[in-house]
């Protein structure tokens, strides 16, 4: 399977509400539609992790980012600007759905995010899953591709085969070129500028 056979069907799946198993900028990660409750629940049940701690997103770039949160605060897109490797920002009022709503791609999923309303969204540099983001049209879920609580597989070789049993669709692994093998940072931002480091 080509590199852009793989992107088409990897798309098809996530708008078909189905959950697939991909490399990120950073580490392998399970994925699926972020404006689907649904399909997040299936992310959350793989994982066997509760469903009150939030997730990742992959956005292709900061005007995809502006339309799922409430405000993009200017030292976001300083961040992003300047920004040479994984960089997680933490929004801080995301644009969700009504609980339980589905079929609303203009909303993100409740159960995407955080208790208090806010949102983790990273903009990859590049590679497979930029383009991924870029196709669908909205953010995709972006968590590592583990039992919740486990190491985080940094290639496709470390991955359970329960992991792998349980997705609709696994990017083959020799389309990986880009990942890092290490998580990305993370940095929560305010409205009024302030930033916190949860993760260098």
């Amino acid at each position: 399977m080509t590199r852009e056979e793989a992107l088409k069907k990897a798309v098809e799946v996530l708008r078909d509400g189905g959950t697939i198993l991909y490399p990120t900028d950073t580490i392998w990660g399970l994925g699926c539609d972020a404006t689907n409750p649904e399909a997040v629940k299936k992310i959350y049940d793989i994982k066997r992790r509760d469903d009150s701690k939030s997730l990742v997103l992959l956005a292709s770039d900061l005007d995809m980012v502006a339309k799922y949160v409430k405000a993009v605060p200017s030292i976001a897109v300083d961040l992003v600007e300047v920004n040479d490797s994984p960089m997680t920002i933490i929004y801080p009022e995301a644009i969700a759905g009504e609980s339980g709503a589905a079929g609303d791609k203009w909303h993100l999923a409740h159960n995407a995010v955080a208790s208090d309303g806010s949102v983790g969204i990273r903009i990859p540099l590049s590679g497979f899953c930029k383009d991924l983001a870029l196709k669908l049209g909205r953010p995709v879920v972006s968590t590592s591709a583990n039992i919740s609580g486990e190491p985080s597989p940094a290639r496709f070789s470390a991955i359970a085969d329960e992991i792998k049993a349980a997705v609709d669709f696994t990017v083959p692994p020799s389309i990986d070129t880009e990942s890092t093998g290490k998580a990305s940072q993370i940095l929560k931002v305010g409205l009024r500028g302030e930033i916190e480091i949860i993760r260098k």
